[in-house]
C-alpha cells in the first residue's frame, strides 16, 4: 500500500510540474537549447541530444550543452515554466514565448512573447524588473497551487 501511495505521489508530481511548463513542440523553450542561451544564443536543439528533467524534454545544441544541463538541470531550466515572464507578472496568464527573446538576469533564464509590434522583453526591461520579479514569484506560486 505504501508503494501504490508513494509511486502515485511521485506520478502526480510528474504530471503537475509538466502541466505546468511550456512545451510547445513538445519541448521546453520550444526546443531551443537552454544551456546556450547562457552564451547569449537563442539556438534549436537538435534531436540528437535529448534530456528529460522532471517530466520535461530539452533538446540540446551538442553532447557538451546536454551534459552541462544534466549536472545542473534547475539552474538552466526557464523561469515560470518556459511561459512569458512579463505576462506572469502584469496578467497572471501563462502566454506562449518567442524563443528568440530572451534575457538572463541573476543567472536565470527568463522567456518573452515578441510579435505582432509587441516585444514584452522590451516592455519588462523599461519598468521596475526587480518589482515585476517579484510581481511574478507571486503570481506563478499561485498559478502552479490552482
Amino acid at each position: 500500500m505504501k508503494l501504490l501511495i508513494t509511486l502515485f505521489l511521485i506520478s502526480t508530481s510528474v504530471v503537475s510540474q509538466k502541466s505546468d511548463f511550456n512545451t510547445k513542440k513538445g519541448f521546453a523553450a520550444e526546443g531551443y537549447d537552454v544551456v546556450a542561451y547562457f552564451n547569449n544564443q537563442a539556438i534549436e536543439g537538435s534531436i540528437d541530444y535529448v534530456a528529460t528533467h522532471n517530466g520535461v524534454k530539452y533538446k540540446f545544441i551538442s553532447e557538451t550543452n546536454l551534459k552541462q544541463f544534466l549536472s545542473q538541470p534547475d539552474r538552466y531550466s526557464p523561469q515560470y515554466g518556459g511561459f512569458c515572464a512579463y505576462a506572469i507578472a502584469v496578467k497572471s496568464k501563462k502566454v506562449k514565448i518567442n524563443p528568440d527573446t530572451f534575457e538572463i538576469r541573476d543567472g536565470k533564464l527568463y522567456l518573452f512573447y515578441n510579435s505582432w509590434g509587441t516585444n514584452t522583453l522590451e516592455l519588462w526591461q523599461k519598468e521596475n524588473v526587480k518589482g515585476l520579479i517579484k510581481k511574478a514569484d507571486q503570481n506563478w506560486e499561485a498559478i502552479t497551487l490552482d
